[in-house]
């Protein structure tokens, strides 16, 4: 009998964190897929223990079993719910490269510069060169959106008609913009953004992340 696939997350984290937390990528690929999953639910002390940190050695979260195997990452995550399927991935091999490269453009470029505001904004909020540094880190996050903009162009997606996993997980990075108004500088991105976060399967994956942390907080 095929094993419902699993994937580990955290039963609780702060509000800033609600809705940012990265095992919103492979629920999102599930619903799109069609495939029922399982959650196992961990607190954030128990991540960084000898028992998890033998399956995910960095002590995060998501992570993935199936009756295959168990991964780590959720671009690694996505990939595989993506081929087990045989959909949000082109078949043809020019399709899928393509496919994989903004997956990994999405977590290499453009999450290095999101991240690095975040971090500024409120992890470092409070230290002495936080306010100073903030220009040059929203001068480099404004070049990469630029970049992906052009990029983009007047396609509704990276590669034109067809959603893939490049843009699931772009449009998953990008959603650390929330509330930070820079997407507003960049209409053409905030509109792809927009287009991701209203199929669906986004909404039923967002929902099901948020119900989940409210009903441990509650």
């Amino acid at each position: 009998m095929t094993q419902q696939p699993v994937i580990t997350t955290f039963g609780w984290v702060p509000e800033f964190a609600r809705g940012l937390v990265r095992d919103m990528r492979p629920r999102w690929a599930f619903e799109e897929v069609g495939q029922p999953y399982a959650v196992d639910y961990i607190d954030i002390p128990f991540s960084k223990t000898p028992p998890h940190r033998a399956f995910q050695p960095f002590g995060q979260v998501p992570t993935y079993r199936d009756d295959e195997g168990e991964i780590f990452e959720s671009g690694a995550i996505v990939l595989h719910i993506a081929a087990r399927a045989g959909k949000l991935i082109p078949a043809d091999t020019a399709g899928r490269m393509k496919a994989i490269q903004w997956l990994i453009s999405a977590l290499n470029t453009v999450e290095p510069r999101v991240m690095a505001l975040l971090i500024n904004d409120v992890f470092e909020a409070d230290q002495s060169w936080s306010q100073d540094r903030r220009p040059t880190v929203l001068e480099t996050l404004d070049s990469g959106l630029t970049d992906l903009a052009a990029a983009l162009g007047d396609k509704t997606w990276l590669d034109g008609d067809i959603f893939t996993v490049g843009d699931l997980m772009m449009v998953s990075v990008l959603g650390g913009l929330r509330n930070t108004g820079v997407l507003d500088r960049h209409p053409g991105i905030a509109a792809y953004v927009q287009r991701g976060e209203a199929r669906p399967a986004h909404r039923k994956a967002m929902a099901d992340h948020l119900a989940a942390l409210q009903a441990t907080a509650a």
